[in-house]
């Protein structure tokens, strides 16, 4: 059965329909971030991390998986456990990882816990991380967490973070 509106405005229709949601769409992106609403603290520290392997690399993929267990010493007095996919591939300083890991502690003297997400890649030895915490994974006196964080690995192999966050209720 054929329709019974006309082409022109079956058209319009779909034009109208596209619009509304790249317009949604922006708007989604456009808005503040939720952690941009509240004041950014900043904290330092140092902290040691022990990767071990699970097994060996996926015939698949290639990807391989590790256990993660740091301990955070600073500001963010904590231990976190976790997980890491990663793959190297054949080409020097390219690879991928992703990565989930459970922190468990005080943060600036508020106890509880948190979660944070990590997606790292390496281009040829151009290095791109984003490490955040997990919107509403917070407990304990820690509710409300928003933040980002970066770490750096200075000479000799010492681990470092730069830990951006803001509260809820701060």
């Amino acid at each position: 059965m054929a329709s019974r509106t006309p082409p022109h405005r079956r058209a319009a229709a779909r034009i109208i329909h596209t619009l509304a949601i790249v317009l949604a769409l922006t708007a989604i992106h456009a808005a503040p971030a939720t952690e941009e609403a509240h004041p950014m603290k900043t904290i330092t520290g140092r902290f040691d991390v022990q990767m071990t392997p699970q097994g060996e690399a996926s015939p698949d993929t290639g990807a391989a998986t590790y256990r993660l267990d740091k301990r955070y010493h600073g500001p963010l007095d904590a231990a976190a456990a976790g997980t890491m996919l990663g793959h190297v591939t054949a080409t020097k300083g390219s690879a991928g990882y992703v990565a989930i890991e459970r922190v468990t502690g005080t943060l600036d003297g508020r106890k509880g816990s948190f979660v944070l997400q990590h997606s790292g890649l390496m281009d040829r030895g151009a290095k791109q991380l984003e490490i955040r915490v997990v919107p509403d994974s917070a407990d304990g006196e820690l509710v409300g967490l928003r933040g980002r964080m970066e770490i750096r690995i200075e000479s000799g192999g010492a681990h470092y973070y730069d830990f951006e966050y803001a509260l809820r209720d701060e």
